[in-house]
């Protein structure tokens, strides 16, 4: 299933995109696409429903964060090896956890506003995880039980906030606007291989970033295992997993920032497409 929450900010709607590509409602099935939607009782009510009964939605409504009630947004940085060599960096060996921001979540096509003072601010396409069952020192073996389903995401990042102004990672990743996530969430059941899965990135209609989910140095199942064992995951988080090459600061021989007035489309092969307009900050 492709479930959606859709509409104006704060006030999403359920739904779910059909086989051939509509918008239908599940607002008179269920409140939201929470935890307990996510959990496989919920998802499995879900995948019952006869689509062609539900509600098509006219127009093109705004998509939301396709679920709601993460208490965690978890990242993974250096986790591709073709994206540690363009960096410079050698390969990692645990993975590197950061966190970024709740509030920085926002719907896949929403406008990217650069912080103020921002010089450095960066993409970053990348495979997100929702947990649908809670974790907690989970084995790889049963981790992906675990899992919901998966998303899009673009991990913003102010490098110059991230990486040279001392302390943690979480600096320069938490700002507003700088977590979209969609269009939609796909299940788990739907998703063969997690690990074979190709995921792109342009900028201004120029290419970026073009990679595949194979070349991550850790792999899903390894990220929520040792992850469970950092802290608890519940039902609604979600882990966005690193980046393959082609980000802005590993351009050579220049490396190349966000502007104001630039354009982003990026996507990962059954995820859907983002389309994001970069702008000043605003309050």
């Amino acid at each position: 299933m492709k479930l959606v929450r859709y509409g104006k900010p704060g006030k999403e709607k359920p739904g779910l995109i059909d086989a051939a590509g509509k918008l239908r409602d599940l607002s008179k099935v269920v409140a939201d696409i929470g935890p307990d939607e996510l959990s496989p009782r919920g998802l499995a009510r879900l995948a019952k429903l006869k689509t062609d009964k539900l509600a098509l939605v006219r127009g093109k409504p705004r998509m939301g964060v396709p679920f709601s009630g993460a208490t965690k947004f978890v990242a993974i940085g250096l986790n591709y090896a073709d994206h540690a060599a363009e960096t410079g960096n050698a390969l990692p060996k645990e993975p590197i956890v950061f966190h970024k921001t709740l509030s920085c979540m926002q719907g896949a096509n929403d406008d990217i506003m650069l912080p103020k003072n921002s010089v450095k601010t960066d993409w970053e396409v990348e495979l997100g995880i929702v947990i649908g069952t809670r974790a907690r020192y989970v084995t790889k073996k049963a981790a992906l039980s675990h899992v919901a389903g998966y998303v899009l995401v673009n991990d913003v990042s102010e490098r110059e906030f991230q990486l040279e102004r001392g302390g943690t990672w979480d600096k320069g990743k938490g700002f507003d606007t700088f977590g979209p996530v969609g269009p939609w969430l796909l299940t788990a059941d739907e998703v063969k291989n997690p690990q074979n899965l190709d995921i792109w990135l342009d900028v201004n209609g120029e290419k970026r970033q073009r990679g595949n989910t194979k070349t991550m140095i850790f792999d899903c199942a390894t990220l929520v295992s040792y992850v469970s064992a950092l802290f608890t995951l519940n039902p609604g988080d979600i882990i966005t997993t690193g980046t393959p090459p082609g980000v802005g600061s590993g351009m050579k021989p220049t490396p190349q920032f966000l502007k104001p007035g630039d354009s982003l489309a990026l996507g990962i092969e059954g995820l859907g497409e983002q389309r994001a307009k970069v702008l000043r900050f605003k309050l």
